[in-house]
């Protein structure tokens, strides 16, 4: 049973940087697809981004797309999402998961489809 692990969370001002992690345990990531997902309070679990490893292929939201990038390090067993020009919208929990499968579905931003998840971390954007 693979069990991820986030990291990189904080308190970051408008326009700045931060990179999240998602590290693995149990298992290696190699044919795992994996997700990243964002809750902010009092709003639902919503998808950001998707990396599949049969072929690296990558997906965004919109409300993030040439902002965000998500790359994965399989010999590292670490997946990254790197966030440029934060916004206080952008503030919330993410959560990276990942579908027990190789691929991102057509549905990825959709949390039903997700089968192990990590425990969170906090992303606040603020002056």
């Amino acid at each position: 049973q693979v069990q991820l692990v986030e990291s990189g969370g904080g308190l970051v001002q408008p326009g700045g940087s931060l990179r999240l992690s998602c590290a693995a345990s149990g298992s290696t990531l190699d044919y795992y697809a994996i997700g990243w997902f964002r809750q902010a309070p009092g709003k639902e679990r919503e998808g950001v981004s998707c990396i599949s490893d049969s072929d690296g292929s990558t997906y965004y939201a919109d409300s993030v797309k040439g902002r965000f990038t998500i790359s994965r390090d399989n010999a590292k067993n670490t997946v990254y999402l790197q966030m440029n020009s934060l916004k206080p919208e952008d503030t919330a929990v993410y959560y990276c998961a990942t579908p027990h499968s190789s691929v991102c579905s057509g549905s990825w931003h959709y949390t039903s489809g997700y089968e192990y998840w990590g425990q969170g971390t906090q992303v606040t954007v603020s002056s």
